[in-house]
């Protein structure tokens, strides 16, 4: 009966860890799509799209899917996707700022809303929350790529305004209408990238109250879980569902103060494209 249960255990695990994966390829996929209907289906060509993929490949989505997700975009009939930005104040009233992409508004406005209120929250009016974030753009390197040394001066010469090198990655900070012209100089010397992506980040942090962590975290994996909310996959720090939430996972927990901000990082993969007006 021992062997049994321990079987039956990782059965368990493995069936929740593989439909979390499907969830996760799903949304990369309509990302995928959208990028490529909206710009030229080569990856060179299109930046977004660009980012989309290295995203899926972070994921370690599949080629065959990450090549239907591009030939899907050919398709003369289908959904019509757009980005929508929802704003509001989750438990303790910590500012969250929610991206989608969505082909229903109607259904993703009342699916954000009634998440806010069975979790303590309350959905605002646009500007109610970012007006406690800056947005910015943020290129990740994995430490393997480039030294400490080597990347301060690489990411001047890109045009960056400042780089983080951090316990396993280096962060690229630079103005959102620059991202992806650093980028391109990055990629003169940098062959592979964690994430580029346009990141929320909150103005002021403070560490959360243990007893409040849990109650915090179920609210944004409960946000991260629904399926318009858009995905920021980054293994290793994601900053996702910021409190400026646009993008989710497990927390290291620098969350807001009360109506300042959010900043949560989890451990698994979160979500959030560059916004379409880059």
């Amino acid at each position: 009966m021992a062997g049994h249960s321990h079987w039956a255990g990782i059965k368990h695990k493995k069936g929740k860890a593989d439909k979390q994966r499907s969830k996760i390829f799903s949304k990369l996929s309509k990302e995928i799509t959208v990028a490529a209907k909206l710009g030229d289906k080569d990856p060179a060509m299109n930046p977004r799209l660009r980012s989309a993929i290295q995203a899926a490949r972070s994921a370690n989505m599949p080629k065959d899917n990450i090549e239907r997700a591009i030939d899907k975009s050919s398709a003369t009939t289908g959904s019509n996707f757009e980005n929508l930005r929802y704003e509001g104040f989750g438990p303790d009233k910590i500012a969250v700022i929610v991206e989608t992409l969505t082909d229903n508004k109607n259904r993703t406005a009342s699916n954000i809303r009634t998440i806010f209120q069975k979790n303590g929250g309350s959905l605002g009016t646009q500007g109610s929350a970012s007006h406690n974030f800056k947005q910015l753009g943020v290129i990740k390197i994995d430490k393997k790529e480039i030294s400490e040394e080597n990347i301060l001066e690489l990411a001047i010469d890109a045009g960056a305004d400042e780089c983080i090198s951090h316990s396993d990655f280096h962060e690229i900070h630079c103005p959102v209408s620059e991202i992806y012209n650093v980028k391109k100089n990055l990629e003169k010397t940098i062959a592979n990238f964690i994430s580029t992506e346009i990141e929320w980040i909150p103005l002021n942090s403070v560490n959360i109250q243990s007893e409040k962590k849990d109650v915090v975290t179920d609210f944004f994996a409960i946000l991260e879980d629904d399926a318009d909310v858009t995905l920021n996959i980054n293994r290793r720090s994601s900053p996702s569902i910021r409190s400026v939430i646009s993008k989710i996972t497990h927390p290291t927990l620098l969350l807001g103060t009360p109506g300042v901000g959010l900043n949560i990082t989890t451990s698994g993969p979160s979500l959030s494209m560059p916004s379409p007006e880059v």
